[in-house]
């Protein structure tokens, strides 16, 4: 017989509590003369052993006294095989105490026999004293092993459930060791045991394991507890040890135990997978030896709605999230982590869809005709692995059905029973709620980011201003999707605008307010207003949406925060107009490689209501320079300050050569872990500037003689460039663009052409009031020039500058015909006169300026 070495712990932090214990120990002889005292009984009764050795046991069981006489209740007990019972004994100072009596009978050499008697006082009981496992089964009535051991170590007495216990016989463990019927580590732990006990008197306990050959492959526990036997001197006599089968409530405290874990380990994240694997982990190997666990497909993704019970028809797909064994490799799965699984049409699993109910098969597979002999590839790893006892469990919540969960036994040699099956199904059911509240963040999160991507710009448009690369990296699913966008917005003039944003939140609330303030942005930028002014109009739209969210809730409003940096990039000049809101200062990298971060006033964040206006920096940008707009996810971690960050990126940057691809993949290269805890979005410019064969541009006279001026310099420019096509509706446009200039505003009027990727007329004059598009009637005599100039561009427009404003119209070049010449010829020359117009006005000098 083997007997193994776990589990041989000595309870020795109990020690001293065991030696305080109320409960006693005697041995009485065939006449119920005590014959053996312990410490334990001296303490509980106050009788030493010379007071009680040799002396009748009524001497402190006045209940044995009831008999006839000691005889009599002798023959009682024998003819029970012992007894045990509440009743009294008296105290040495003539108490009465309340006990729990257990006398049971033991068997010497010949067949003599002598009694053990066990008390322990109901009153003062040290639940902490005694191992729990002899305490319940000393006071539940439950059978005991009881060997009494000599001096050297030799039985001398035994009762008849140790053989039940190790399966050693009675003659054969009589007058032998412990070590040499059952030799091993154990034994020989325990023996050194009982010398202690013998040298000490102290009383001790401990917790062994063996198997039995009875039943080989299955393991037992036992508690045992050892006392020391005085005689009347205070003699030592032996040792008596208490031996209770523990298997079952150490099972039960296994069961507790993995419940208990369930509660700290299960749902301490929102991944659905590593939830599932958390779940397998728990159940091997202490209630399983393998457990698969299967979702339904829709759970891990977030995605379709919730599958409920006897939705079979449906054909449902699973797919196995989490997977654990005692062997490694996990050899009795034929699906890997992740991978879809087939649910067989006749099985337990398919009837546990449809009714909601578990399955237990104690024996899996041996009855005729089996579900198992129609699926081969199951069969095959049954028979491999030795698969003998099964258990699938529905894990539901809500009314919803999430998967099932797969529980085999392999070396275990004992079925599954109902007592397993309730362990399954609670430590399912906990794990249930956790994969529910997973499953419902991952719909939002999967929500928030179909959300956010449908909001964001599918494709940037930089023009002839710049080049555009971007990086969005959504956060990882335990932050949530955040609130951060960004956008490049072409404006008149071959301009551009650059945005950046981050709204303060996660999840689709946050995602919503990103998509409302992005819309604002485009309103605005459209508007023409410059950076700082737009940052103020968003500021005023940002509190107006924290207000309206007050209402809808009845809640006082909260501050929706948010940070933002907006840029306007003009080619022509090379000026960059930039202002922020509480955001990351922008990268400048110039093309010889050197890393800037503008000195670019901070500003408040959105939504704060301080109404501090927003200051707006202008710089020049050599052509080639690298402008890098970004959210603070790609700088700002939990270990580390945003300086540092922000100085990582510059240094990633810090390669003008590279293409801007590469650049947004070097940038986001230098985040650290696997997945960001707030969003990361970059954008990345490559500075353009528009050739001065492109522009051409003259200062007229506020005269209405320039009008007829306007339009020739116009021709002879469209010529040059070779967009002879457009001549007449552009020289309409100008035509009505400069006559408004010089009827509604005072100073000189300048006009320009630019020729990018549409044609742009633009005319400045000193006039702050914004022209509007008006309905005239069929007897006015004036209101029609906007009109014409609206039919005849893409579109137009007007902007602030500093003096007055522009007036611009765009046309598309696509009209240009092909015979056209080459682009880039040069303007037309300065300083020609222009005739007087046909209103008879007189002729004047134009100036033109590239």
């Amino acid at each position: 017989m083997a007997m193994t070495s776990t589990d041989m712990v000595t309870q020795g932090e109990r020690a001293s509590a065991v030696e305080r214990s109320d409960s006693a120990i005697a041995m009485l002889d065939d006449q119920g003369t005590v014959v053996g005292w312990t410490r334990a009984a001296e303490r509980l009764v106050g009788y030493t052993a010379g007071d009680v050795v040799g002396r009748s046991a009524t001497l402190v069981l006045p209940s044995a006294g009831k008999a006839t006489t000691i005889s009599a209740f002798v023959e009682r007990c024998r003819a029970r095989n012992g007894w045990s019972g509440t009743t009294a004994v008296r105290h040495r100072d003539g108490r009465v105490l309340d006990v729990s009596l257990r006398i049971s009978m033991l068997w010497g050499q010949n067949g003599a026999v002598r009694w053990l008697v066990s008390l322990t006082d109901i009153g003062k009981l040290s639940w902490g004293a005694m191992s729990e496992s002899v305490r319940d089964s000393l006071l539940a009535r439950t059978p005991i092993g009881v060997v009494v051991r000599d001096p050297d170590l030799r039985c001398t007495w035994v009762d008849d459930t140790m053989e039940r216990h190790d399966g050693v016989s009675r003659d054969r463990r009589l007058g032998r060791r412990f070590t040499e019927v059952l030799p091993g580590a154990q034994a020989e732990t325990l023996e050194t045991m009982m010398r202690q006990v013998l040298k000490t008197g102290t009383t001790r306990v401990q917790e062994y394991r063996l198997r039995l050959p009875s039943d080989p492959r299955k393991e037992h526990s036992f508690a045992v507890s050892i006392f020391c036997l005085q005689d009347a001197d205070a003699q030592v006599l032996g040792v008596c040890v208490i031996s209770i089968d523990v298997t079952e409530s150490r099972r039960a405290r296994e069961r507790l135990s993995i419940l208990s874990e369930a509660s700290t380990r299960l749902g301490r994240t929102l991944d659905v997978m590593q939830t599932s694997q958390e779940l397998a982990d728990l159940a091997v190997p202490l209630l399983a030896d393998y457990v698969a666990v299967d979702l339904e497909q829709s759970v891990p993704f977030g995605e379709g709605p919730p599958v409920h019970i006897g939705s079979t028809g449906e054909r449902l797909v699973f797919r196995r999230a989490g997977l654990a064994s005692i062997h490694q490799g996990i050899p009795e799965s034929p699906w890997a982590l992740g991978e879809p699984v087939r649910v067989p049409p006749v099985s337990p699993f398919m009837d546990v869809l449809r009714t909601g109910r578990s399955h237990l098969e104690p024996c899996l597979g041996r009855a005729p005709g089996a579900w198992i002999e129609e699926d081969p590839e199951r069969a095959r790893k049954v028979r491999e692995n030795g698969m003998h006892s099964l258990m699938v469990v529905p894990i539901r919540a809500r009314r919803a059905l999430l998967g099932v969960v797969l529980f085999i036994r392999t070396e275990d040699p004992g079925p599954f029973r109902d007592v397993d099956l309730l362990l399954a199904e609670e430590l399912v059911s906990r794990a249930a709620l956790s994969l529910d509240n997973a499953r419902q963040y991952a719909r939002e999160h999967t929500a928030a980011l179909a959300l956010q991507r449908t909001l964001l710009p599918h494709r940037l448009r930089g023009g002839t201003a710049v080049e555009t690369a971007s990086r969005y990296l959504p956060a990882d699913i335990e932050n949530g999707v955040g609130g951060d966008w960004f956008d490049v917005i072409p404006l008149s003039g071959a301009r551009v605008a650059l945005v950046v944003g981050d709204v303060v939140g996660h999840g689709i609330n946050a995602a919503a307010n990103m998509g409302r303030l992005r819309t604002a942005v485009h309103t605005l930028a459209d508007m023409e207003l410059p950076p700082g002014e737009l940052l103020a109009h968003l500021d005023d739209t940002v509190q107006r949406l924290a207000e309206e969210e007050a209402d809808v809730s009845d809640q006082p409003p909260a501050v929706m925060g948010a940070t933002c940096v907006y840029a306007v990039y003009d080619p022509v000049t090379r000026r960059c107009t930039m202002a922020r809101a509480g955001h990351p200062p922008p990268v400048i990298v110039d093309p010889d490689g050197t890393v800037t971060f503008p000195d670019l006033p901070t500003g408040t964040p959105l939504g704060i209501g301080l109404g501090v206006p927003f200051e707006s920096v202008e710089l020049e940008l050599a052509e080639g320079s690298v402008l890098a707009l970004y959210t603070d996810g790609l700088v700002e971690t939990r270990d580390q300050d945003i300086d540092v960050g922000m100085r990582r990126l510059g240094a990633a940057l810090a390669e003008p050569g590279r293409s801007l691809d590469d650049l947004c993949t070097r940038a986001t290269e230098t985040l650290t872990g696997e997945a960001p805890s707030d969003d990361v979005t970059l954008l990345l410019v490559r500075t353009r500037s528009l050739s001065p064969a492109r522009v051409a541009s003259w200062t007229l006279p506020s005269d209405q003689s320039s009008v007829g001026g306007a339009r020739r310099l116009a021709a002879r420019q469209l010529a040059a460039w070779g967009l002879e096509g457009l001549e007449d509706s552009t020289k309409l446009i100008v035509s009505e663009l400069v006559t408004n200039a010089v009827r509604h505003a005072t100073g000189p009027v300048g006009l320009r052409l630019i020729r990018h990727q549409v044609l742009t007329c633009e005319v400045t004059d000193a006039s702050v009031c914004s022209p509007r598009l008006l309905r005239s009637g069929s007897a006015d005599e004036n209101g029609r020039g906007l009109l014409l100039v609206a039919q005849l561009s893409r579109r137009w427009g007007s902007r602030s500058v500093p003096g007055g404003k522009v007036v611009w119209a765009e046309e598309d070049l696509a009209s240009v015909p092909s015979h056209a010449p080459a682009r880039g010829a040069p303007p037309v020359p300065a300083g020609r006169p222009v005739p007087a117009s046909p209103s008879g006005g007189s002729g004047v000098c134009l100036d033109r300026r590239e």
